[in-house]
């Protein structure tokens, strides 16, 4: 959820000097469908009564617009770039790739050596060759899928079994936002003395993959008829922007069973949990089925259009984190690692650059702003988000377009020409960072 697609916990329930980690994330969530973020026909009571409970973001951006790049740099607190995975994986790389380099080190890796019990259970994306794969680089159990998009309920992926428990095949009757929350609430009780950190990528809503369905079989958005029913729809409803619809609220509820499991738990009040999208719903033209929305944001996923990079995100944190507040801070999910890892009172390394930075104090009201930088690039997009301002620009020999967030976030009108200086400023300061990498 985080992510739909990130959710983490962590700390011991008896002891509410560290806090308990959970970070959920959806898969490819538009910026404008969920009822907290301005829809009116989506049902999302379960997200929108947890942003009533902490802080709802409105310029919290992912590292990158595309699922593989993005769960790397949550996952390693350091942007894609830097170790040359800034792209998404193909069929075969999801199968048996190294995916994410071995050099790197995983979240749950610097919370195990606090006492740490960690669980992942969604999309992993990130590679599963031996050494790639979750029980290998810092998670203590896995249920889900090794690829980008599996069958929502065959479990297949481009023609092969994709559903996986550790890091054998497993065959489980069910949809998979159903299964993976319910693995998650699993884990929760029976670790509910330790502290935990629990990492939920569902995998919906993503786009449906035509190459996982059988001959004849109708490419459609994947949902329960229950979903369906609550909307009033037929139980084999035709207009996919429906069922997209029920696709939400049965995310939705799989996000409300495990927030009940916490609230079960004894200690909510000890628990951090974010909930965010991976990167905006896809807005490719000539595919159909394009029925989710990025509005007010302009363009989808892998692009730099802000549609593809500022996502929905909400944070709850009990006793930390007012509750009931809207954050215009500018955030990435990056900055994730170092708050739930010191969070933790897990140290980070010396030995290598992150790229996140510890939000604590500003979520918290410690701190009243903070001025930063952030930097994207893209197969040929590139751009910088500084302040109210956004540079971008369609590949390296395009000429660079400013817009003024603040009044602007269609990104509509090109202030590049009107306000020469600062486009010039900004295109300076995206070289000097992109200077840094191969």
């Amino acid at each position: 959820m985080v992510s739909q697609k990130f959710s983490a916990r962590g700390g011991h329930r008896r002891s509410r000097a560290s806090a308990q980690h959970r970070a959920h994330h959806a898969d490819n969530l538009g910026y404008g469908d969920l009822g907290c973020y301005g829809n009116r026909v989506i049902r999302t009571p379960n997200l929108d009564r947890f942003a009533s409970q902490g802080v709802r973001f409105t310029n919290f951006y992912t590292a990158s617009p595309t699922c593989t790049a993005s769960r790397a740099g949550l996952l390693t607190g350091r942007h894609p770039l830097r170790y040359g995975l800034n792209y998404q994986l193909s069929a075969e790389e999801n199968k048996r790739g190294i995916g994410l380099p071995h050099t790197e080190t995983l979240l749950p890796a610097y919370l195990k050596p606090r006492g740490y019990v960690t669980g992942c259970f969604g999309k992993w994306n990130l590679g599963f060759a031996p050494g790639s794969r979750p029980t290998e680089r810092g998670f203590d159990e896995f249920f889900g899928h090794r690829s980008g998009n599996m069958h929502d309920w065959t479990h297949v992926y481009n023609g092969d079994h994709d559903l996986y428990q550790g890091i054998e095949p497993v065959h489980r009757e069910g949809y998979s936002t159903h299964l993976f929350a319910g693995a998650a609430c699993d884990f929760l009780r029976r670790h509910r003395d330790k502290p935990v950190f629990l990492y939920l990528p569902f995998s919906a809503p993503h786009y449906p993959n035509p190459r996982n369905h059988g001959p004849g079989e109708t490419v459609e958005w994947g949902v329960p008829v229950e979903n369906l029913l609550r909307y009033g729809y037929s139980r084999d409803e035709q207009d996919q922007e429906k069922r997209y619809h029920a696709v939400i609220t049965a995310l939705d509820d799989g996000f409300g069973r495990v927030m009940r499991t916490i609230e079960d738990s004894g200690a909510p009040e000890n628990t951090l949990v974010v909930f965010f999208s991976d990167n905006g719903a896809f807005m490719l033209p000539g595919r159909g089925l394009e029925v989710a929305s990025n509005r007010p944001l302009r363009g989808g996923g892998v692009t730099c259009w802000e549609g593809g990079i500022r996502v929905a995100a909400l944070a709850r944190w009990p006793g930390k984190i007012v509750a009931g507040q809207t954050s215009n801070h500018l955030l990435s999910s990056m900055d994730l690692t170092p708050l739930f890892a010191r969070a933790a009172g897990a140290g980070l390394p010396r030995d290598r650059v992150f790229d996140g930075v510890d939000p604590a104090n500003l979520l918290t009201g410690k701190a009243g702003s903070s001025r930063r930088a952030l930097f994207f690039e893209y197969q040929k997009h590139q751009a910088v988000r500084e302040g109210s301002s956004k540079l971008i620009r369609l590949g390296p020999d395009q000429p660079w377009m400013l817009f003024d967030m603040n009044r602007d976030a269609g990104e509509t009108k090109d202030l590049a020409t009107q306000n020469a200086g600062r486009a010039r400023q900004l295109g300076g300061r995206f070289q000097q960072w992109r200077s840094r990498f191969p």
